[in-house]
């Protein structure tokens, strides 16, 4: 992913604010990541992704997903389809 691209489908929370905003606010959990635009809090799909970010940045590593921006929609409206997270994985 880029930093254009959307981590946070539901509310359009870019994987650069998320990173941007890991650097200025420095939150002592991941669950702070909400405060970033509401990213995480819609259908929940982006929330292990999420998790990987504040891991990468929580253990001094680079913030980056390496998953492919349009397989990540498309895992994304299946996972809205089935209401389960099955196949929700920030390995992808």
């Amino acid at each position: 992913m880029n930093d254009t691209d959307n981590v946070c489908l539901c509310f359009h929370v870019s994987h650069g604010k998320i990173r941007r905003f890991l650097q200025r606010e420095q939150p002592q959990v991941v669950s702070k990541l909400s405060e970033c635009l509401d990213a995480g809090t819609g259908c929940g799909w982006c929330r292990p992704f999420l998790k990987q970010m504040y891991q990468q940045w929580a253990d001094g590593q680079p913030v980056q997903l390496t998953v492919n921006p349009a397989s990540y929609a498309t895992g994304r409206d299946r996972y809205k389809d089935r209401g389960t997270p099955e196949g929700n994985s920030a390995d992808a």
